[in-house]
């Protein structure tokens, strides 16, 4: 008996030691970590394409191209109102979709029992997750902008709220599934301490599981406005336009109500152009939306880690 345990202590330890190679296992990684370098060198020679193109243009241009608009010469068209529509929309989909899927998350995972019901509301939410997101551009056009156009009498194609009650519905899935994760890593030990003292289910959810639950919360609606920031496909079918959107001037009404633009349709434009000058144009404004998109991810990052420290 003590035999048989030296013998099984010595190939355990060798195992821990790395002495017997596991063949398979190092070719998969061999495989793995080549596809990681594929996509990195993708990514760079993107990046290097882009970067050719946009910096001489950005150097040359200056601030002219972040606040002039749209135009027929390429020398003088800019970026201004389509970012400004970029970032309203932005705005609109924090105030829609972060509420309702935080909301919808913390019911399900929290207060929603365990039934088939439910089991086929979570099923629905995952499977919406990955629905093109052409087809949550034909939901805005058929539900946002009809609904829109009867209730202010505006026929247009489409406004700037309708844009963003779009891009609200497109990452709502999103921020479910990614508000449900967080909850579900909280450990069951935080909960029952918390009953265990007294408190109500809304005290522990509020006091204890979602300041637990934060870091990956914020993480996940970073991300997902981050999506949303760089959709196009949606945006083209419920009414975006290159022409010029009105950012000064006006209630903030009608400011929602009127024809917009967004930085992503300008990119789509410009790179439909044949002129050489419009290309280069498309390349300078995905650059700065590659760094809006960089700076999202930093920041989701930096709260992730922020409040990572607190517990």
């Amino acid at each position: 008996m003590a035999m048989a345990t030296d013998v099984t202590r010595s190939v355990v330890g060798d195992s821990l030691r790395g002495e017997k190679r596991d063949l398979g296992g190092a070719i998969f990684a061999g495989l793995l970590f080549a596809a990681l370098l594929a996509a990195l060198a993708i990514l760079l020679l993107l990046f290097w394409d882009v970067g050719r193109r946009g910096v001489p243009l950005l150097a040359e241009r200056g601030l002219s191209f972040f606040t002039n608009g749209p135009s027929g010469s390429a020398s003088k068209a800019g970026i201004g109102p389509a970012l400004v529509g970029s970032l309203l929309m932005m705005a609109i989909v924090a105030v829609v979709a972060f509420p309702l899927g935080v909301g919808s998350a913390v019911y399900l995972e929290e207060y929603a029992h365990d039934t088939k019901l439910t089991r086929i509301i979570t099923t629905n939410i995952r499977n919406l997750a990955g629905v093109p997101s052409i087809v949550y551009g034909i939901l805005g056009l058929v539900v946002f902008v009809e609904a829109l156009n009867r209730a202010t009498d505006i026929r247009d194609t489409g406004a700037l709220i309708s844009g963003g009650l779009t891009l609200a519905v497109l990452v709502l899935p999103i921020v479910i599934i990614t508000t449900s994760e967080a909850l579900r890593a909280v450990p069951r030990t935080i909960r029952e301490a918390a009953y265990g003292v007294g408190a109500t289910r809304w005290e522990v959810i509020r006091s204890h599981v979602l300041p637990y639950a934060l870091p990956g919360i914020m993480t996940g609606v970073v991300i997902s406005l981050a999506r949303a920031f760089g959709e196009t496909a949606p945006l083209l079918l419920v009414g975006a336009v290159r022409g010029f959107f009105a950012t000064t001037g006006g209630t903030l009404e009608q400011i929602l109500h009127q024809p917009y633009t967004a930085l992503p349709v300008q990119i789509f434009t410009w790179t439909s152009q044949p002129q050489e000058e419009f290309q280069d144009l498309a390349a300078a404004a995905i650059l700065v939306m590659m760094l809006v998109l960089v700076l999202m991810n930093g920041v989701a990052i930096w709260l992730r880690n922020r409040y990572e420290r607190r517990w």
